[in-house]
């Protein structure tokens, strides 16, 4: 069975930067060659609309087959309003929680993102579990590419 990860847009638009840009084009590799099912949202396709034209022509020639579009439903919402409210992060990180919310929600394998100050941080993910368990959601497994990609292809 092929493992479903959500990837937020910083992974995306990690294949054009230095720092980033080898564990990012990995996972996206893996995503095109079918081997992995990135799962979009609707918060995901709104910021790579925003991101350079590079990134836009990147995602947007992603094979339609490995990418699964998830919808921002009202459960979603009401999760991502409440890790606001037991001040998991603030609210100016509402699109971050939105992301958390959907790939909860919608029970992927992995959150991938680079973003380390309101996700891919311990004491962020703490946060999200705690209140996704609270609610009777299960805990969300969030990483970066480097932790997934960046150990196996060294011998």
């Amino acid at each position: 069975m092929i493992q479903r990860f959500y990837i937020d847009t910083s992974v995306i638009g990690g294949v054009f930067d230095i720092e980033f840009e080898e564990h990012s084009t990995i996972l996206m590799e893996r995503i095109k060659f079918g081997q992995i099912k990135a799962v979009i949202s609707e918060v995901t396709v709104k910021e790579i609309s925003k991101a350079r034209k590079e990134i836009r022509d990147y995602f947007y020639s992603l094979p339609k087959d490995s990418i699964e579009y998830v919808d921002i439903t009202e459960d979603a919402v009401q999760l991502a309003d409440s890790y606001i409210a037991e001040n998991v992060v603030g609210k100016s990180s509402r699109d971050d929680c939105l992301h958390i919310a959907i790939a909860t929600v919608n029970r992927v394998d992995i959150l991938v993102s680079w973003n380390f100050k309101h996700i891919v941080n311990i004491y962020r993910i703490r946060g999200y579990n705690s209140v996704n368990i609270k609610l009777g959601y299960s805990a969300l497994e969030i990483r970066s590419p480097k932790d997934i990609v960046g150990y196996e292809n060294k011998i």
